[in-house]
Formats: structure tokens, C-alpha cells, sequence
């Protein structure tokens, strides 16, 4: 009965991120859906990427949470441009918000990040135009979190593990979290990083300018 209720929905919504797509695709826009739990430095993360990449790219950030807007006035003073969506009582942004967002959107950017609202689950359901999703699992999360929400490390083209200046720390194993990675998507891409001391970035950035450069 949950699935004959949920999938009117999820077409319905792969049909306005379609859209939301062509949008994107007209502007040559890099579109990353960013999702992890609360508290796993998603806000922290794009910091970093947003600090080495804004001279040299047009960047956007389009910020989900439920209520507040802390994220992406933190976020705008890096000097870029930021949209607020708050989605209320939804764990998730969806196609149909981001749609609504476009609007707003007055001139090309190269890179658009994403941030969902914190979850592993909901956020993971559903497209929004995006070009992939990037997952970030922080250490204190556990290195079992791959096995436990299965769908979003089956989707995630990129795994950021985050937080890595904690190991020494906490019980997390980083050859256990990239199996479990491996097991649910062969193919991701996998960084170890720490957003507080900027460790990893480099590799992240290089990455970056690469899928950048092919949207020329």
C-alpha cells in the first residue's frame, strides 16, 4: 500500500526535475545534490569547495532546512550568491521546490551545490535536476552507515568521508567504510576529508574543476 501511494509522487517529481534539468542544462550549470545526516559538515564541506573554486567559477548555493536560514547566511559571506528554501514540515527538498527557486536564478552559474536537509533517507528519494548526489558520512556517524541507508550510497556518484582528524578518536574504520561503499556502489568516487583542518580538499577541488571543464 506504501508503494502504490508513493509512486504517482515519484513520477510526478521525475517529471519536474526533467525540467528543472533543462534549466540547468541551458545555463551549462554543474548541479550537486548534497545530503547527509545532521551534524555530518555538509554546510562545512561546500565552505571549502566554495573558498578554493569562487575566483576562478560562478558559484550558487540553494540551501534546504526546515526552518531558519543560519546555513546560508553563513554561506554568503564568502561573497557568492545563496537561495533559502525552507521546506517546513517535508525532511527533504524536492523537484517542485527547486522549481520555484529557479525564478530567482537572474544569471548562468557554473556550479550550483545543493545542500538537502539533513537525512539520510527522504533526501535520497528524490531528484531534483541535479547532474548526481554526493553523500557525506562523518566519522562519529559509524563506518556502518553505508549498510544501514543503503539507497543513498547505491545513488552517490561521490562519498566525502568527513571529520577523518577523529579517527584516532572513534571506533570508525575507514577500509570497513569503503567496503560497505563498494558493496552498495562500485562505481563511486570516494574522499577522505577533514573540513576542519581542510585535509583531502585538494583532491576534491581537482575533481571538481575536471566535471566543471566538461560543462564547457
Amino acid at each position: 500500500m506504501k508503494f502504490e501511494v508513493l509512486k504517482p509522487v515519484l513520477v510526478s517529481n521525475q517529471e519536474r526535475a526533467k525540467e528543472n534539468r533543462k534549466f540547468f542544462d541551458q545555463a551549462h550549470s554543474l548541479v550537486l545534490n548534497i545530503i547527509g545526516s545532521p551534524g555530518s559538515g555538509k554546510t562545512s564541506v561546500i565552505e571549502n569547495i566554495v573558498k578554493r573554486l569562487k575566483t576562478q567559477w560562478r558559484i550558487l548555493v540553494i540551501e534546504g532546512d526546515i526552518k531558519g536560514s543560519l546555513d546560508s547566511e553563513r554561506l554568503s559571506k564568502l561573497g557568492i550568491d545563496t537561495i533559502q528554501i525552507n521546506t517546513l514540515t517535508e525532511c527533504h527538498l524536492d523537484a517542485f521546490m527547486i522549481a520555484q527557486a529557479l525564478p530567482k536564478i537572474k544569471r548562468p552559474y557554473d556550479l550550483i551545490l545543493v545542500e538537502n536537509v539533513g537525512n539520510l533517507v527522504c533526501p535520497a528519494e528524490f531528484e531534483i535536476g541535479e547532474d548526481y548526489k554526493i553523500a557525506i558520512l562523518s566519522t562519529p556517524e559509524g563506518d556502518d552507515k553505508p549498510i544501514k541507508y543503503p539507497l543513498l550510497f547505491h545513488l552517490a556518484k561521490v562519498v566525502i568521508i568527513n571529520k577523518v582528524d577523529l579517527l584516532p578518536y572513534l571506533d570508525f574504520k575507514l577500509k570497513k567504510a569503503r567496503a560497505h561503499i563498494r558493496e552498495k556502489n562500485p562505481k563511486a568516487v570516494i574522499f577522505e576529508v577533514s573540513a576542519r583542518t581542510g585535509k583531502g580538499f585538494d583532491r576534491i577541488v581537482n575533481f571538481l574543476k575536471k566535471e566543471l571543464a566538461k560543462k564547457r
